[in-house]
């Protein structure tokens, strides 16, 4: 158990469209501490994505995560030295988290013979996501299903 109360950090908007989503997705996408190559390459993949949709970047962040966001994942529960795996219901922080977070990795797992800048491969795995398909998107599925077959262990959660 932690002995302090953990702290919620603020994190600023990003410059350009002034919003919380893209923020967060600027500082996970960044390497090495590399925050303008990440803005340029962020900047890059949601202008490409939001042409194509025709949609404002700002929109086009928010409709991504309500697609990508998981609204349940399994925890692992000890009781009377079994492991069960127990579905719990996730607030909305963690799921946007864990959203932006399998954007950004599946994204880099995109070969780069046929991507050449991380920016392309960001574009890619939105529009992927947008279309219901994708890595992302079968990471959340695969949570969700994980949690539909253990549903008989609910009872644990209290």
């Amino acid at each position: 158990m932690r002995t302090q109360k953990n702290y919620i950090r603020e994190i600023q908007p990003d410059l350009k469209y002034q919003s919380l989503l893209i923020a967060k997705l600027i500082n996970r996408s960044m390497k090495q501490g590399k925050k303008t190559i990440a803005q340029k390459h962020v900047y890059q993949a949601l202008e490409t994505v939001a042409k194509s949709t025709n949609l404002t970047p700002q929109d086009l962040m928010k409709e991504l995560i309500e697609k990508i966001a998981p609204k349940v994942e399994v925890r692992t529960r000890r009781v009377g030295g079994a492991s069960y795996q127990v579905p719990v219901p996730l607030q909305p922080r963690r799921s946007t988290s864990l959203a932006i977070r399998w954007l950004v990795t599946e994204a880099n797992k995109r070969p780069n013979a046929k991507y050449h800048t991380y920016g392309e491969k960001l574009s890619a795995e939105m529009m992927d996501a947008l279309k219901n398909e994708g890595g992302a998107i079968d990471k959340r599925n695969n949570a969700h299903r994980m949690a539909e077959a253990n549903k008989a262990f609910a009872h644990f959660k209290w």
